[in-house]
């Protein structure tokens, strides 16, 4: 059943088209990712689907009670109580359940301040009290709270953070908590806009698995190509302010887009042959000049005019082009970092980590958000002094960094005048050909860094970079703000990068692609600081990075080492991914039964304050009795569902 239908939909901003003549519709149960380039129109579709804008012509049709909630980019609370805690602004998730507990305790008040039980408005007060309860218990009021709790904690916020007011919060944690708010809330259409910036790898992959299981319908603007592929089966491609659906995952969607532009390009060059023949043909005919040939030309020319034109397809869209540029290259030992420590404010951020990268290896460096990966990037480049230990760089290497959020830029720079206070000996014609490298127009290298966009001041710290001959590249979360085919142009540029590369990156598409190694700096509870997965030859590099490390991080495992029997895991993929498999499963149902476990203690203690209750002080009371003996019932059925859960 289609919820919901575009219909040659059209927006523009002044003289500026955004979009023109998009139509699609989706399916109840779809989970539609939507690219293109930045700047395609992406977010103003969405604005449009929202309402936020009015298209100039088209329309959209959502079916009829169908709820809508959207996550942006920037999550911000404007208008909204910020002093409210992270877990009391999650419950604001279920403003109906709020009321109903709050008319509750209203009630519940009022009845226990009573002494007129027999009148009529007491048995009045009591029945509502029955009546809402009910309706509160049926709708889930006894387990909203903690489903939030749950939501938050799997969104990476710690028990401290919890209890935080909001605005203590920082802005990829509002981000965080307004996605776990909207993920409680279950509408009908869940619209998200990047939802896996702030999020480490552990959280992206929690909400993979709530969306694919999500049962309603979602529409996703992503650049994250691991994720569409993993959570989506229909693509929108945006590109020249049209669009085109395709059913399956991103992957399936770009081999679709290029057998059709294969094909495309195949019937026009059939077509411009056989105009190209006919039209030789009527050249031939016209030099021989007899009566007959004319007819034949008009013959000919008639067919050439109601021929159904092929249109040439249009070249792919510019994407940046790099290219970086090596330094001779330096020693064996690249860098030796030797018993790290870091602590801010008396808060410890890692502790005794040591490494040693070789010259022409591409580490990544992964871990949870707060585990201190931008923190030792800092170090290796100098901005930062560790609390102990030391980091070496080897003889003769030069290093260049890339500041994930763009700090190294004068904000009241031009973006010509900014690359050219790195670069004073290169002419302008080389800067400005520099910055056309990375689409800056002519006019685009007189705005001001302060205005730029994150794709831009990425984009430009991009091309800062390129121009300094380094042998080891040092990358705090280098694909941030840059839609897919710049990805893929940094990848490629990497790839080919002579020199050492040392990277932080969630952007699992872009690990896959270029990692030798990687380092994941691990939680202070673990007995190691690190865990070092390097990968066989010809093997899927991610998937067997965690395969290998969940096998070692298992409960089983952990069990295994305390008897001393670790056994080396195999490097089969297979063997990795179906053991995996079965570890995750095994600890699912691990915490599963645990929490079974614990709601069985709570209810059980519960019913026996219950039950005392009932035959004791309620007794003679027939109305809080017959509340009780309602209590009674539901505990007692949820117990028997929990009992044969646990056997």
């Amino acid at each position: 059943m289609i919820i919901l239908n575009a219909t040659e939909l059209s927006l523009h901003f002044g003289a500026t088209t955004i979009l023109e003549n998009v139509s699609f519709s989706i399916n109840e149960g779809d989970r539609l990712g939507i690219i293109g380039v930045n700047g395609a129109g992406k977010t103003s579709l969405f604005r449009i689907i929202t309402g936020e804008y009015t298209p100039d012509t088209g329309a959209v049709y959502i079916s009829k009670d169908k709820t809508i909630g959207v996550l942006e980019q920037n999550a911000n609370f404007e208008g909204e109580e910020v002093l409210e805690t992270v877990l009391e602004h999650m419950f604001l998730a279920y403003p109906e359940l709020m009321k109903m507990e709050q008319r509750l305790n209203e009630i519940f008040y009022n009845l226990s301040h009573r002494t007129d039980h027999e009148s009529a408005s007491y048995v009045s007060l009591s029945n509502e009290y029955g009546e809402v309860l009910e309706k509160f218990t049926a709708e889930g009021g006894m387990y909203f709270k903690g489903k939030c709790q749950s939501i938050l904690e799997k969104m990476g916020f710690d028990l401290a953070t919890i209890e935080q007011p909001v605005f203590k919060l920082s802005g990829g944690q509002r981000t965080r908590l307004e996605l776990a708010r909207l993920l409680a809330m279950e509408p009908d259409i869940l619209m998200l806009d990047e939802p896996t910036n702030h999020l480490d790898v552990e959280t992206i992959y929690w909400l993979e698995s709530f969306l694919t299981s999500y049962k309603k319908t979602v529409i996703v603007i992503s650049h994250d190509r691991y994720f569409l592929d993993n959570v989506t089966n229909k693509i929108l491609h945006i590109e020249r302010h049209s669009a085109k659906l395709y059913n399956g995952n991103y992957s399936t969607a770009q081999k679709l887009r290029e057998e059709n532009r294969e094909a495309e390009a195949k019937r026009y060059d059939i077509q411009q042959k056989e105009i190209a023949r006919v039209e030789a043909m009527i050249e031939q005919q016209r030099r021989w000049g007899q009566e007959k040939n004319f007819v034949t030309i008009r013959a000919k020319e008639n067919y050439l005019k109601h021929m159904d034109k092929v249109e040439k397809p249009e070249d792919e869209l510019k994407s940046i082009r790099l290219s970086f540029q090596s330094a001779p290259a330096g020693g064996n030992d690249v860098i030796i970092a030797d018993d790290l420590s870091m602590r801010f404010l008396g808060k410890t951020i890692f502790e005794k980590v040591s490494f040693l990268i070789k010259k022409g290896e591409k580490v990544f460096f992964t871990g949870p958000n707060g585990c201190g990966k931008s923190t030792l990037m800092k170090i290796i480049v100098d901005k930062l002094v560790p609390t102990t230990g030391t980091v070496q760089l080897g003889a003769n290497i030069k290093a260049a960094y890339y500041d994930q959020e763009n700090q190294n830029l004068n904000e009241s720079s031009t973006v010509l005048e900014e690359l050219w206070d790195a670069y004073p000996t290169l002419t302008e014609y080389d800067i400005r050909s520099t910055l056309a490298l990375f689409l800056f127009k002519y006019d685009d290298t007189e705005k001001r860094v302060s205005d730029l966009s994150g794709g831009e001041r990425a984009r430009l710290t991009l091309a800062k970079l390129i121009l300094s001959k380094v042998n080891l590249l040092v990358l705090d979360e280098p694909t941030n703000h840059l839609d897919i085919p710049s990805r893929e142009a940094l990848e490629n540029a990497l790839s080919a990068f002579g020199g050492t590369i040392v990277c932080v990156s969630h952007d699992r598409y872009f690990i896959e692609k270029l990692a030798t190694r990687i380092i994941e700096i691990l939680p202070r509870d673990f007995a190691t600081s690190t865990f070092v997965f390097t990968p066989s030859s010809g093997e899927n590099v991610y998937e067997s990075y965690r395969a290998q490390r969940e096998l070692l991080f298992s409960p089983a495992a952990a069990l295994e080492a305390d008897s001393g029997e670790v056994k080396q895991s195999s490097t089969s993929k297979e063997e990795y991914l179906q053991k995996k498999k079965e570890a995750a499963d095994k600890r699912k149902n691990e915490r599963q039964q645990a929490a079974y476990l614990k709601e069985i203690e709570e209810l059980e203690a519960e019913l026996v304050t219950v039950i005392d209750e009932l035959y004791g002080e309620a007794a003679s009371d027939y109305i809080r009795a017959a509340e009780l003996d309602d209590r009674k019932t539901i505990i007692e059925d949820r117990l028997l569902q929990l009992y044969e859960l646990t056997e």
